[in-house]
């Protein structure tokens, strides 16, 4: 009876150990799977997802070359999905995003000099709050 029940123990810690986020857990809480460490997984499971109002998008056109990526989603219709978020052209700088509160000051800066366009735009969709747009001439609403 003791082997039995230390053979549960076993099998049901097992269990919680080889357990894992799904990419749309993660996306939920505002992180992207395949850029985790395995580490990370016990943190997200403990914070919830912070939303800002506001983000600023800040890079040196100069550096498109290195981050074609990040010119790829600033190029493209990507960004207009977005009217919380500004694309500010600073000299110099790599591809940075400051996220910030009601008014205006800074409370996230992160770098996103390896994240590809699709994470970019994944990113904004997580983190950004929903504004609603009642401008009807920008919509397809009658």
């Amino acid at each position: 009876m003791r082997f039995y029940t230390i053979t549960c123990f076993v099998l049901s810690l097992l269990t919680v150990i080889t357990a894992e986020f799904s990419a749309e857990d993660c996306r939920e809480l505002g992180l992207i799977k395949s850029q985790l460490f395995c580490s990370s997984c016990n943190t997200a499971s403990d914070t919830k997802l912070k939303v800002y109002p506001m983000a600023v998008l800040e890079v040196c056109t100069c550096k498109f070359g290195a981050y074609p990526q990040i010119q790829a989603f600033i190029k493209s219709d990507r960004p207009a999905k977005f009217p919380n978020l500004t694309i500010k052209y600073v000299r110099g700088l790599d591809p940075i995003v400051k996220l910030m509160d009601e008014q205006g000051n800074v409370k996230e800066t992160l770098s996103i000099t390896k994240w590809n366009t699709d994470t970019v735009q994944e990113f904004f969709e997580t983190r950004l709050a929903k504004v609603e747009d009642d401008d009807y001439l920008k919509t397809n609403r009658v």
